[in-house]
């Protein structure tokens, strides 16, 4: 039997449910989400296994002008992944394109490379039927994409005619990932992750995107099928780091219990989660405060 394989970057503008898509199209989440942009700051590598193919999906933070160090860094990662992959899916709202600079840079991006390009129009489910047609067209005449889907990840339409026409597009070649494989991050990055998405979630204003999270240790104790998990959260500032605690500790009570309960969802055990505030200021514009935390 041929087998199909391949490599697929998934870039798109902040917020358009990047992430979702590709937790949707694993069949489990690997990917953080919120209702926020830029949330996903690091590449993320989601492999898709059907007996006759696997596809290497690449999540990447959304594509965006900045100033800031640690964003630039993010739209970095999104651009060089451009030149490692097979095809380029482009993901979008469900809006009506607006000539803003995010999808305008993306779409010169676009126009210069030859590879595969496909466009999702993602969260069709805010959308009336009559609306998307008008959509389709617009974008149709702002780039020669290979192939135009509408899906709602949130729902999963759509998903199967988006993977469908993904493996026509792609070639004969060997299986990249072990067929149990659905990931290349560890334990210890999804873990932090976790903890950083229940950040984003119980947070207000800029707080989320002056926080950074690190595991500092993880003890199974495989008898009681326990993982006592120690993790840090990094602030900026000392009133940032009182707005994580909260009063009487109950913030980091919540972001705790929230983020344990994910945790063991996932990893199918009990957990006991401890969670730590530190100073460290301006790390995120400091460029060896990024390099330590993984950015």
């Amino acid at each position: 039997m041929s087998f199909l394989s391949g490599f697929i970057a998934i870039i798109g503008p902040p917020n358009v449910g990047k992430s979702t898509l590709l937790n949707r199209l694993l069949g489990q989440k690997i990917a953080i989400t919120s209702p926020r942009p830029q949330t996903t700051r690091n590449r993320i590598l989601g492999i898709y296994n059907e007996d006759d193919c696997q596809i290497v999906f690449i999540d990447t933070p959304g594509i965006h002008q900045t100033r800031s160090l640690l964003h630039k860094s993010m739209v970095g990662s999104a651009k060089s992944s451009l030149g490692e992959v097979d095809i380029i899916l482009l993901v979008v709202g469900s809006e009506e394109p607006a000539n803003n600079s995010e999808l305008n840079s993306i779409l010169r991006i676009l126009g210069k490379t030859d590879k595969t390009a496909i466009l999702t129009i993602n969260k069709i489910d805010l959308l009336k039927k009559e609306s998307l047609l008008p959509i389709i067209e617009i974008y149709s005449k702002m780039h020669r994409f290979d192939s135009i889907i509408p899906v709602s990840a949130l729902y999963s339409d759509g998903l199967e005619t988006l993977i469908g026409e993904l493996k026509k597009k792609l070639s004969l070649g060997p299986q990249f990932f072990p067929t149990g494989m659905v990931t290349d991050k560890s334990e210890e990055f999804l873990m932090a992750e976790i903890v950083r998405e229940k950040i984003y979630y119980h947070t207000r204003e800029e707080l989320p995107y002056s926080c950074a999270v690190t595991i500092e240790q993880i003890k199974e104790d495989p008898k009681k099928n326990l993982l006592t998990v120690m993790a840090t959260i990094f602030v900026e500032k000392l009133s940032q780091k009182g707005i994580i605690i909260g009063k009487n500790g109950r913030m980091i009570k919540k972001i705790g219990r929230n983020a344990r309960m994910e945790i063991e969802r996932i990893f199918s055990s009990h957990v006991y989660l401890e969670l730590f505030v530190k100073i460290e200021k301006n790390w995120s514009s400091n460029t060896r405060s990024l390099r330590r935390l993984g950015y």
